[in-house]
């Protein structure tokens, strides 16, 4: 598939070779160019030949340039193409389980490898050939994240009601045999792959050390939406501590032969079984912080070390703080020990409830406006809310039920209080902006008593 150019730079090697918009780049040095990494790849030598279409019409032209100095092109998205599509059904699947009525791009499912080198967004490896997994290896795509969930072929194929599933399992070795780092994820569904299959998958992934970095194993999430999806049992307290002791097992044994843990259980497991959260050491360079593994020790100790070493004025002042029911023992935690050492800071945290999804799901990712808007009227003790990121899409603007947060009529902008230093590492660590309406035409902000409320204006 060829890559047609809707952008040039002013001076690249482009502009002075004539290029122009809308023509299609064919190959280099006889290579089909079928997306921005095949691009990227092959026009980092200094000298190449590029086949090109303008205007119905093929030349090849001879490039001289610098090594690795950009080409200049650019393309309709960052990866030449459309974003790969899933082609699995996972029993387990959270998108598969979203209320309707939330944004379009929040149904979409990608399973592609780019990525997972890129962003380090997890792969099932089943919609991959063995030329994509050839590219990978020659190109040196490194690390890829892979869901794998199970090593068991049958097994496998049943929890992503997809019969390939079971067979790109060779892909595993082979990425490793071509030295690219895999790290894995583990999603846990109560009975099904975790006991003996979680000791089978375990150790089919340690026999392919050191280029499995990494496995996170997380619970699957259950929310109120699985109408005519297969029954999942959530973990209880009991059946998460089994599950913990497994994982923690394997770990201590990785840590004994390799110097690290290379497994890890994500927080879920300890606050479900009711056990203490591993020392920082544990987590070695936090490699699985976006899975949830490892934020609720990165987010305490970080905020100590951030408290004891603050030295300027703190004014008197309040502030709501709003989060997870999983995270709030530890952000009142947290909020207390901060009180103690500045009684003139008055801190409320709210533990929002998740109505919005229902089911199982407790983390501060997945809380919505919605929720933090009936659950904090009239219970507010000030005039500004934190918010933890985590809660906020990347533009860090609106929460995943699209409520923003809202400039006020006077044009304020939300602002970070300085006295908060957010770790920028730890996603989860609220950086504070001032919630001063919901944009949402079913609610109106009205201040009481010097108090921000929403009000419905039905």
């Amino acid at each position: 598939m060829p890559l047609y150019v809707t952008k040039i730079d002013e001076g690249s090697p482009a502009q002075k070779l004539g290029l122009s918009l809308g023509c299609a780049l064919l190959a280099v040095d006889g290579h089909p160019l079928n997306d921005a990494l095949d691009y990227q790849f092959y026009t980092t030598p200094a000298a190449f030949s590029l086949d090109v279409c303008e205007n119905e019409q093929h030349r090849t032209i001879q490039v001289q340039k610098g090594e690795y100095e950009p080409l200049g092109c650019n393309f309709k998205t960052y990866l030449g193409d459309e974003k790969h599509s899933c082609s699995n059904h996972c029993m387990f699947c959270f998108i598969d389980q979203l209320p309707p009525g939330m944004r379009a791009p929040l149904y979409f499912k990608d399973d592609d490898e780019r990525l997972s080198f890129l962003f380090g967004n997890y792969i099932t490896l089943t919609n991959l050939t063995d030329h994509e997994i050839d590219r990978i290896i020659q190109m040196h795509i490194s690390p890829i994240f892979v869901s794998v969930h199970t090593t068991n072929p049958e097994l496998r194929v049943r929890m992503l009601a997809n019969k390939r599933g079971g067979e790109v399992l060779k892909y595993l070795p082979k990425l490793a045999t071509g030295g690219i780092e895999l790290n894995c994820q583990l999603v846990l569904c109560r009975g099904i792959n975790d006991g003996d299959e979680l000791r089978r998958t375990l150790t089919d992934l340690l026999a392919l050390r050191p280029q499995v970095g990494s496995i996170a194993a997380v619970p699957a999430g259950v929310t109120d939406y699985r109408d005519k999806l297969y029954k999942l049992t959530p973990y209880d307290k009991e059946s998460a501590a089994a599950t913990l002791d497994i994982l923690e097992e394997f770990s201590m044994k990785c840590r004994a032969e390799y110097g690290r843990s290379v497994i890890y259980p994500s927080d879920e497991w300890y606050l479900t079984a009711e056990r203490e959260i591993p020392a920082a050491e544990f987590y070695d360079e936090f490699a699985q912080l976006e899975d949830g593994v490892g934020m609720w020790r990165q987010y305490h100790d970080t905020f100590l070390e951030e408290l004891e070493n603050y030295r300027g004025l703190v004014l008197p002042h309040s502030l709501d703080v709003v989060t997870g029911t999983l995270a709030a023992p530890l952000i009142e935690d947290c909020a207390n020990t901060l009180m103690q050492r500045y009684p003139q800071v008055k801190i409320a945290v709210h533990a929002i409830r998740n109505d919005y999804f229902g089911g199982n799901v407790s983390v501060a990712g997945l809380v919505t406006g919605t929720d933090i808007i009936k659950q904090c009227k009239d219970n507010l003790q000030s005039d500004t809310i934190a918010v933890p990121e985590v809660m906020l899409r990347d533009e860090k603007d609106r929460f995943l039920d699209d409520i923003t947060l809202a400039q006020s009529a006077a044009g304020r902008r939300p602002g970070l209080p300085r006295h908060m230093h957010p770790h920028r590492r730890c996603r989860v660590l609220p950086r504070v902006f001032k919630l001063t309406q919901a944009q949402d035409e079913t609610y109106e902000e009205r201040e009481e008593g010097g108090k921000l409320i929403w009000q419905n204006r039905s």
